[in-house]
């Protein structure tokens, strides 16, 4: 064993998580969820860590720390922890059946499919696709039901039609 000098990994914690002070952590912290969450930041796909902190006055050290502190994740994760609870709202309600994948993405702020299927895989352990399929499966009343094919409204019967 001594060949390999394997010592123990240990996790040493990022200095400026203690530049923060509780208090101040505490605050970020609710104006953080405010604006991702409340306002819906997170379908923006533009909006960045360091666009977060310009709209709190902070810095993006600091957003880094509450997020990693006070969510265990960093901030990507955080983001998309959100677009992935929309999506899954999403792809299983009735009105937004006939949207694909990518307009799905889209909508929850995702900028390309791939991010978007990578991140949900990594959520819930299976695609989109499967977790709509599956779903609906579980609740067919959400499924449409074929129309029946009757008389169009305004045709005439030829059994009633005269000659």
């Amino acid at each position: 064993m001594s060949k390999y000098n394997i010592t123990e990994l240990k996790e040493k914690e990022a200095t400026y998580r203690t530049l923060v002070s509780p208090h101040l952590m505490d605050e970020l912290k609710e104006k953080i969820l405010e604006v991702i969450l409340i306002q819906k930041k997170y379908k923006d796909k533009n909006y960045s860590a360091k666009k977060l902190a310009e709209d709190l006055g902070t810095n993006t050290r600091y957003i880094s720390a509450v997020v990693n502190v006070k969510f265990h994740m960093n901030y990507t994760s955080f983001v998309n922890k959100y677009r992935i609870e929309e999506a899954m709202a999403l792809l299983v309600d009735k009105r937004y059946q006939d949207l694909n994948m990518e307009e799905i993405s889209d909508m929850v702020g995702f900028s390309n499919r791939q991010s978007f299927y990578a991140s949900f895989f990594k959520v819930n352990g299976c695609t989109p696709r499967d977790y709509k399929l599956k779903h609906l499966s579980q609740h067919p009343a959400l499924v449409e039901k074929p129309k029946k094919r009757g008389r169009r409204p305004g045709s005439k019967n030829k059994k009633t039609q005269k000659d």
